[in-house]
């Protein structure tokens, strides 16, 4: 199995491409920012067993893999490579049957919202799947909505796979996302990171 690799602006994550599905199209990318959250995942835990993992993000193609500052890829890359090509030969589940969201703390359910609330929350999430998330799914990460406060026009978003922690981050949720959403969705008034 040939595995390719990609960096990511995030310098303590790589994106793996293993040239088959890992989630499934049009599935939702799985986060396990622990060695605790990943339960579900039989691939998120092996690879969690390597030293120096930190954290793993599966999306529907890839698999994102951050590891800990004080490691060097070079050391850690090969063994990476070689317990997902083990994994995934050998037909193994990459979820268990009753893997549920390890995405961190669930959004606020789109029927918590009423009026004119719930159709500006159905515009940001809208604008955030179809716009925000393929641009940095290419990037080997995720942006999830988590809630929106109508009061203060606040969106809170879960930065994940190789978001989570990336230098480029606050730039990427400021510069880009804020200002699209405050052209789009005049309620919104700034955007902020939440885990």
């Amino acid at each position: 199995m040939f595995i390719q690799t990609e960096d990511t602006p995030n310098p303590q994550s790589m994106k793996f491409l293993p040239g088959q599905p890992v989630l499934g199209q049009g599935a939702l990318g799985m986060d396990f920012p622990t060695i605790e959250s990943s339960a579900s995942s039989p691939l998120a835990q092996t690879l969690f067993d390597i030293d120096g993992v930190m954290s793993v993000y599966l999306g529907g193609d890839f698999i994102t893999v951050t590891k800990a500052e004080a490691v060097e890829w070079m050391h850690i890359k090969p063994g990476i490579l070689g317990a997902i090509a083990d994994f995934l030969t050998a037909g193994l589940p990459v979820l268990n049957d009753a893997a549920g969201s390890a995405s961190g703390a669930p959004a606020t359910p789109l029927e918590d919202y009423e009026g004119d609330d719930r159709e500006t929350v159905e515009q940001i999430i809208e604008l955030i799947d179809t716009r925000v998330r393929p641009a940095v799914a290419a990037d080997g990460g995720d942006i999830v909505f988590k809630h929106f406060e109508p009061k203060t026009g606040v969106v809170f978003l879960a930065m994940q796979g190789a978001c989570a922690g990336c230098p480029s981050s606050t730039m990427t949720l400021k510069a880009g996302i804020e200002n699209m959403l405050k052209h789009y969705v005049p309620e919104v008034v700034s955007v902020e990171a939440v885990a």
